[in-house]
Parts: structure tokens; sequence; C-alpha cells
């Protein structure tokens, strides 16, 4: 399998794909084939395995251990591959650490282990130790409506001077955390910061962000690649047109329907309309209902978006 250099820092899309099922623990290997195609042409950077929005957490560590391996074997080095190994356990992080290296992959990516809420230096101490064993490079995973804690900007900074901690990926919504992380990140010009909020993408780019982490990039590659290049060229007239755009998308993707985490169950969907993959979610999450799936199909059809 051939392997490139992760870039440093890593710029660019960097979408956070779902997990393709046919059912609760059998991975849809041909949707995953197609749906790594699909980011690849659509001009993406990188991809990150085993997120939230891949649901990485409710997956049975063989499924999590077939998504890395099938992906990484589809992708073939054409982009790096990031991978998710946040767990409660830092024995089955490690392991996975571990299983990433061996598939091919390019880089870690960890929030703090949930369950437990941690102190600051305990959460500093926790990532050492996994750096102690890890054989790839890390990316800090900041997602405090989930692990409960939050990477503090002076942890941050600490942990900044370890060379394998490449970068941080940032969930919480909270811009005025993203300034600062910014603010500290200047100290290494190869720190990666990537933003999840993909509404936020754009602004935070324009403000010194490197790149976002936009579950809306399986849906429409090109716009959240295109949305990442002008951000980068510091092209504000189409950052600003671009992300009228993802606004858009967003609103008619994701927010439908009543349920605590929409966000993944409306993607699978639309994938599924766009006859990409299955659009089965793990438990105790559903699929769309036929209403539901109406609905996006009109919205896809509005956004311009139809089966390949």
């Amino acid at each position: 399998m051939t392997k490139r250099k992760l870039p440093a820092p890593l710029t660019g899309m960097v979408p956070p794909i779902v997990t393709p099922l046919h059912s609760r623990d059998v991975l849809d290997v041909e949707g995953l084939s197609r749906l790594v195609e699909r980011l690849i042409s659509g001009g993406v950077s990188a991809l990150f395995v085993l997120g939230t929005t891949g649901e990485g957490p409710a997956l049975s560590y063989r499924l999590r251990r077939q998504m890395v391996e099938r992906t990484c074997q589809f992708v073939n080095g054409r982009i790096p591959v990031l991978v998710g190994i946040t767990d409660a356990s830092l024995v089955e992080a490690l392991e996975m650490a571990r299983f990433a290296a061996d598939a091919g992959a390019d880089a870690i990516v960890t929030a703090g282990p949930f369950y437990f809420p941690l102190t600051q230096p305990e959460l500093e101490r926790y990532i050492r130790s996994v750096l102690a064993e890890s054989p790839l490079p890390l990316m800090l995973y900041n997602m405090p409506g989930l692990t409960k804690v939050t990477f503090g900007v002076e942890t941050v900074r600490k942990l900044m001077g370890l060379d394998k901690v490449i970068g941080i990926k940032d969930s919480s919504g909270d811009m005025p955390y993203v300034h600062q992380i910014l603010r500290v990140a200047k100290a290494r010009k190869d720190f990666t910061v990537l933003l999840g909020p993909e509404t936020l993408t754009g602004e935070a780019m324009l403000m010194g962000a490197h790149g976002g982490v936009s579950g809306g990039a399986m849906v429409n590659p090109r716009l959240y690649s295109d949305l990442c290049t002008a951000a980068l060229a510091k092209d504000y007239k189409k950052t600003f047109k671009l992300h009228e755009q993802v606004v858009e998308l967003n609103a008619r993707i994701y927010y439908q329907g009543a349920y605590s985490m929409p966000i993944t169950r409306n993607i699978k969907c639309a994938l599924s309309l766009l006859g990409v993959c299955d659009d089965f979610v793990c438990e105790p999450f559903q699929r769309c209902d036929k209403n539901e799936r109406k609905i996006i199909a009109q919205h896809l059809k509005e956004l311009g978006l139809s089966r390949a």
C-alpha cells in the first residue's frame, strides 16, 4: 500500500466520513468504496475515520478495525487518512492506534476519554500516555459537548511542545476559544487547526485556521473543498458566497426530524438517495422514515444534487 507524507500543517477539507452499514455490525463495503471515490474526486484533502459523524464510539471494535482497514485500502495513499481512537479505555485506544498504523493510516485523532470527567493535568497526562506508545502522530479533538471536558488553551499550549502532537480539531462551536487557539498556534507553523462546525469554517479559516472537518462534504464535496480553497486564498467574496451555500445545505439536510443526533442519520439518508451507500445507522438511533426521506430528497433536488 502506498504511503504519503502528512502535510504540516494539513490544510483544506477533511470530511468525517460516515461508516456505511448494511445492518448492526455489517459494513457496506461497496458503499464505502463509492464514498471514498466521491470524496477524493471532489477535491478533499484527507479523510477522518471513526469520528462522531462516523459513529466511532458506537461501533464494535471488530467493525472499527474493518472500517479503518478498508478505508486505507480504498484510499491507497492518494490522500492522508486520520483515524479516531477516542475511547474510555486507554488500552483499547492504543490498540486502535497500532492497528491504524499497520493499516496505513497517517495520524490518529483523540478526544479525552469519555464518561469520567478529567482535570486538565489528568487530560494532559492521558495524551502523553497515548503518545508514549502510539506509532502515529496525534491530533487533539476538542469535543466538550460529548466528552464533558475541554482541552484548555494552556493545556493545548503545553501539548504543542510535543512534536507528535500535530494539531487540533475543535468542535466546541466557541469562536472566542478558536481565536485563543489560533493565537497560541502561531508558535508552531506546522500545527494544524481544523474546525468541526461547518457554518463557522469559512470565518475561522479567514482568521487563520487551516481547514474544516465537515459532514456536509459527503453530500457536496466540491462545495466544501472550494470553500476551503477560497478561504485559504483569502478570497473574501467567494468565501462568503460559498459559506451561504453551506448554511443552506445545513438547514435543508441536517435538521429534519426531532432527534438528539440528527446529522449522521440525515447524511446517511442523503447519501443513500444519491446512490452512494446504505442508510442504516447505529442503535439506538434509527434511519429516516419515508416522510423524512421524501423531504430530504426534495431538498437535494432543490440544492441541485442528484444520483450519480
